[in-house]
């Protein structure tokens, strides 16, 4: 099972459609698990023309998106329970209110946006997952999506590019 792990493409606003480093990935996917900001509901169309969607609002989605999508949900992948949040809320960093949303659930995984920053580690046996945007890279030197790939176990990527 291939998951694209996508958040924060911020279309149209930062650019004018998924870059095609993305799209390569997306072409053999099995599930797209997309964190919030998408910023309009044709990014969601969009990405329902390569495969299954799951994902959330985040902050900066219209009431269209809020009105699709939850803030958070659980989805369950060949046996594994994965968390998927934007992270935006006031307190704590992005990562913990990331975990405090999911601190009532068993989840093996928690999938988070917001910050624009790719992350990739384990808390325990809870891996957090960061994707970083595909489309407004902002101070980061690189723009980023995530790969998860699962068979008996879970194994998360990041995808690194320039344009």
């Amino acid at each position: 099972m291939k998951i694209v792990v996508l958040s924060d493409t911020h279309l149209p606003k930062r650019e004018k459609g998924l870059p095609p480093r993305l799209i390569e990935d997306l072409k053999t996917t099995d599930l797209i698990i997309h964190a919030g900001d998408w910023q309009t509901l044709d990014v969601y169309k969009e990405l329902q023309s390569y495969a299954r969607v799951e994902g959330v609002y985040g902050n900066v989605d219209n009431e269209e998106l809020a009105g699709l999508l939850p803030d958070k949900k659980v989805v369950e992948v060949c046996g594994f329970r994965i968390g998927i949040t934007h992270g935006h809320g006031k307190g704590k960093t992005t990562e913990k209110r990331a975990i405090a949303a999911f601190e009532d659930e068993k989840v093996d995984c928690i999938i988070f946006g917001h910050s624009h920053i790719p992350v990739m580690r384990y808390e325990g046996d809870l891996l957090l997952f960061n994707p970083g945007s595909p489309t407004d890279k902002r101070r980061q030197k690189l723009f980023s999506f995530g790969v998860i790939s699962i068979s008996d176990k879970m194994v998360a990527e990041h995808i690194f590019f320039n344009e």
